[in-house]
Parts: structure tokens; sequence; C-alpha cells
């Protein structure tokens, strides 16, 4: 079964808990290096459909309404422990992507990009469980 590349409108669509499986959530200092993330992601051959960037003014409301909306059960679980980090770091200011990456070939272009900008987090979303890629 093949991966769905999603959309901004896709993720505006989502309530509760984000789970984009096939992709990888990265959280940076500042806007700033997540522009210079998008640009590298390009040298390693991503589109910009590949790519959905978040700026940290964009992504801070929706992952305070995100924590806030969590159903009681997700409280107890890794993926509202992964909102309430990714929340800490938007209040810091993070620059967000959100990157497809349908196979291990491209989610190793992306911890490499993550590694060398100094990614905050890079998340794998699988199917049934994340992964913490940094």
């Amino acid at each position: 079964m093949s991966i769905k590349r999603l959309t901004k409108e896709d993720i505006s669509k989502t309530s509760g808990i984000l789970n984009p499986v096939g992709h990888v959530v990265l959280a940076f200092k500042d806007d700033a290096v997540g522009a210079e993330a998008v640009a590298a992601l390009h040298g390693a051959g991503f589109t910009d459909e590949d790519i959905l960037a978040y700026l940290a003014v964009e992504a801070t409301p929706r992952l305070r309404e995100r924590v806030r909306t969590a159903s009681g059960a997700a409280g107890f679980g890794y993926e509202i422990t992964l909102m309430r980090r990714y929340l800490a770091f938007a209040e810091e200011g993070a620059g967000w992507l959100i990157v497809y990456a349908p196979n291990d070939a491209a989610v190793a272009h992306i911890t490499e990009v993550a590694t060398r900008l100094g990614a905050m987090c890079a998340v794998r979303y699988h199917r049934l469980a994340n992964e913490d890629l940094i």
C-alpha cells in the first residue's frame, strides 16, 4: 500500500494528535534555519510538494490547539508527549517542516540535512510507531 503525500490542507483538516504517516516532522532553531533546510532538501531532490514548511507564527497556535483538544486517552501516550515537545519548541520560535518520506533513502537524505543544520528534532511517522531520527 502506498503512502499518501500530505498537503497543508490535509494537515489543517486533522484534529487532535498529529500523525503524518510516511513523513518526517522536523523542528529547527528558527524560521531562517528552516528555510535553509528547505533549500538543502531541494538540493537533495525533494520537490515543493514533498516539503510542507511552517513558520513559528503559524505552528505555535495550531500546536497549542492540538495539545488542548487531545483526548484524555492520548494524554498517556507517546503521541501527546511528542506534541508537548513540539509545542515547547514552537514557543521558542522553531521553524517547522513536514517532509514526505516514502522510503528509507528519502529518510536518509532528510536525516543528513537535519543533522547538518542542527535540527531540534526529527521524527519519522510509521503506521504503528514513531521513530526519533536524531
